[in-house]
């Protein structure tokens, strides 16, 4: 797996409203604009922890997500900013945070007139399932097409087990009722192929590695847990999805037999 990039935030240019934490598009230390997702949001680290996981195992499944980069924030960015609510956010987000690649020109999927084909439409649906994603709806997408070609974005509300940590291992081996509402659930005809296609390249080294790239620091905001344990608890999670991952390519397969 690669190391993620890390830069220094330089420029805060607007936020973004249409999401619920409030990021913000901002430049960095390398010149490029980045879709910012602050530590000081409403879930806090938590939803870092989700945005890093989801999006690189998103790049490990070869499907296109703009690229994750570490971005540091010292205490007086963006401070000539007006928006008091904005202030807030960037004062509890001093430190590290995390940013996507802006796909400048980009537009919202819109799942009325874009299509995709079944096996793209099939890995994106395991995937989201895989990681317990409830936020890739119809009425939010969180995909863009950039260049002709679907992108994915946001993965913030995923691994929703660790907003309790309590039974997270009943959690492991859901089904997932709630890929009912995917927005590419209709188009998904080749789970199987998914399946099989996404446990070889979705290892238990690359889980390994992936929960190994979570930040000291956002574990340490997360929870009262041990970080050591928290990242055994990542791990054993998505180790376990892994193994039972028939249960949830089933149960997306009943659920859109009954869609269609």
């Amino acid at each position: 797996m690669d190391t993620l990039r890390r830069e220094f935030l330089t420029r805060y240019i607007l936020p973004l409203r249409e999401g619920g934490s409030l990021p913000a598009l901002a430049e960095a230390s390398d010149g490029f604009k980045y879709a910012v997702k602050f530590r000081g949001g409403g879930h806090g680290s938590k939803a870092l922890i989700a945005e890093l996981i989801g999006g690189i195992t998103a790049k490990q499944a070869q499907l296109k997500v703009p690229e994750l980069v570490f971005l540091d924030m010292d205490e007086n960015f963006g401070r000539t900013e007006p928006d008091e609510e904005v202030q807030d956010l960037l004062r509890a987000s001093t430190g590290l945070n995390l940013g996507l690649h802006f796909l400048s020109g980009a537009l919202a999927w819109d799942v009325s007139v874009n299509k995709t084909d079944a096996l793209t439409a099939s890995e994106i649906v395991w995937l989201d399932a895989f990681l317990t994603n409830v936020d890739r709806t119809a009425r939010n997408t969180n995909m863009l097409i950039w260049n002709r070609e679907l992108w994915l974005i946001d993965h913030g509300s995923s691994l929703y087990f660790h907003h309790s940590w309590d039974g997270w291992e009943k959690s492991a081996i859901s089904p997932f009722p709630y890929i009912k509402e995917h927005a590419l659930l209709a188009q998904a005809s080749q789970l199987e192929q998914a399946d099989e296609a996404m446990r070889k390249l979705i290892t238990p080294q690359f889980i390994t590695e992936a929960v190994d790239a979570i930040p000291e620091e956002w574990l340490l905001q997360a929870a009262d847990i041990n970080p050591d344990e928290q990242r055994r608890v990542y791990r054993s999670f998505l180790l376990t999805r892994l193994e039972n991952s028939s249960i949830f390519t089933n149960h997306a397969n009943d659920a859109r037999k009954a869609l269609i």
